[in-house]
């Protein structure tokens, strides 16, 4: 447990300490959310709601992506420091690596979007308690989810430019299909396939169900919550298989 409490208390150090990364992630989330909302604001109403209130959501499912893939960037930065070899040539399990790179991961995702749902209220989402600790829940198990999948495909990449390939080919592609920028229940035949496989589809609609009440086209709350748990549990056995496998290029 120190060596997780070690490279979890590391990860939120270097976060705290980068002012443009803080900057920047504090930012981002809201100037998305503005420009999206203020562009649809009137013309789109999804769900008979305001897109501002839709939306809402999406982004609270977006800070904790955007913030999984730029944390986990720190893995491919720790191998070229050298840091990485270090803590891998100690007696520490490879397990507790995964664990403490994935829990400071997804502390930041967390922290950060319960800072975002504070402005709840400007976009129409009421904060009551029950559903807020409800939504805290499931923000845990995304966070969790989506850094654990970020760990595992950036333990196995060689240079963060490969690792921004990925992202934009496959984690982009999962959160727009998901249903937080626009509902997919109309969509095309493939496209409603797609999300029904993409795990991102049921953390959206988990967090749509505990925050709003009602997901239009959205499996219930029990399938999402179980689907998004089940998400959670199987890229943290990822991350942990990756990082347990040995190979030679551990040693580079």
């Amino acid at each position: 447990m120190k060596a997780v409490l070690a490279l979890w208390h590391r990860e939120i150090v270097r976060f705290l300490r980068d002012r443009s990364r803080l900057t920047g992630s504090l930012l981002q989330p809201v100037i998305f959310w503005l420009l999206f909302s203020g562009a649809l604001h009137g013309s789109f109403k999804p769900g008979g709601m305001d897109y501002g209130q839709y939306f809402f959501v999406g982004t609270l499912a977006m800070i904790t992506l955007f913030t999984a893939i730029f944390s986990t960037i720190t893995v491919i930065e720790d191998r070229k420091e050298g840091f990485l070899q270090g803590v891998l040539v100690s007696p520490v399990p490879r397990s507790a690596i995964a664990l403490g790179k994935i829990l400071g991961g997804a502390s930041l995702g967390m922290g950060l979007a319960v800072l975002f749902l504070l402005l709840a209220p400007l976009a129409g989402v009421p904060l009551e308690l029950d559903r807020v600790l409800l939504g805290l829940g499931v923000l845990a198990l995304l966070s969790i989810a989506v850094t654990g999948l970020g760990f595992s495909l950036a333990w196995v990449m060689d240079s963060t430019a490969g690792y921004h390939g990925i992202m934009m080919v496959f984690l982009m592609p999962m959160l727009l299909l998901s249903g937080a920028f626009f509902p997919m229940q109309d969509s095309h035949w493939l496209l409603a396939w797609v999300r029904h496989v993409n795990p991102m589809t049921y953390g959206v609609g988990a967090l749509r169900h505990a925050l709003q009440g009602e997901a239009p086209g959205i499996p219930s709350f029990a399938v999402c919550l179980l689907g998004t748990a089940l998400f959670a549990v199987a890229t943290f056995a990822l991350g942990t298989f990756v990082v347990t496998r040995r190979s030679a290029r551990d040693a580079v």
